[in-house]
């Protein structure tokens, strides 16, 4: 998504699940199958002295996440529903020290241009983040929890990512979550080192 932009954003590091090695202008948390409701992450990466700001990227809006998410000392909170270049533009005001919220974004679909694992497969993008969260062996409680949805919603979006990816039980749905690219990311993006 971000490529046709590498003039004006450098991407480091895609590991949400290791330290920040580099020293950053930015961190982006990307709240895809992470703790949307367990700021404690953010905050690390605030009082990290190697990032200099922090933005989430949701699409999530809940009053009290944003709210949460500002106290902690992000500097943004950016909706999935930006297109490439009005998140890069959201990205450079961040850069330039001033905060930057996305308006509340009706929950439509996502931007154009975006991808995610089981796309191909008919799956939307809150299917495959509730698949993801699943797959990390979280209960249908602490995926509610995670994203913000009631138990029933939840359960609702499981019977449909079932029905599109032809499995039956959630053992069934963990396995083909791991087969195709639903376990959490663990490698850096080598191709962006060194600038455009």
């Amino acid at each position: 998504m971000l490529d046709p932009y590498r003039d004006r954003v450098l991407v480091c590091e895609i590991d949400a699940n290791a330290d920040v090695v580099d020293a950053v202008d930015i961190a982006l948390y990307d709240s895809f199958a992470q703790p949307e409701s367990d700021h404690s992450e953010i905050r690390v990466l605030v009082d990290n002295p190697r990032c200099s700001r922090v933005v989430v990227y949701t699409w999530n809006f809940d009053p009290d996440l944003v709210e949460s998410a500002l106290a902690q000392g992000a500097s943004g909170y950016l909706s999935k529903t930006l297109g490439a270049r009005e998140l890069v533009e959201a990205l450079e005001a961040v850069h330039a020290g001033e905060r930057v919220v996305s308006s509340q974004p009706a929950r439509a679909r996502s931007a154009p241009g975006l991808d995610w694992p089981g796309r191909t497969e008919g799956l939307t993008d809150r299917e495959a983040e509730i698949l993801a969260l699943i797959t990390q062996g979280k209960s249908n409680a602490e995926v509610a929890a995670l994203t913000y949805l009631s138990p029933n919603t939840v359960k609702s979006y499981i019977r449909t990512t079932y029905r599109k990816i032809d499995v039956q039980s959630r053992t069934q749905a963990v396995l083909w979550g791991v087969a195709h690219g639903f376990t959490p990311d663990h490698r850096r993006i080598d191709h962006w080192r060194g600038g455009p």
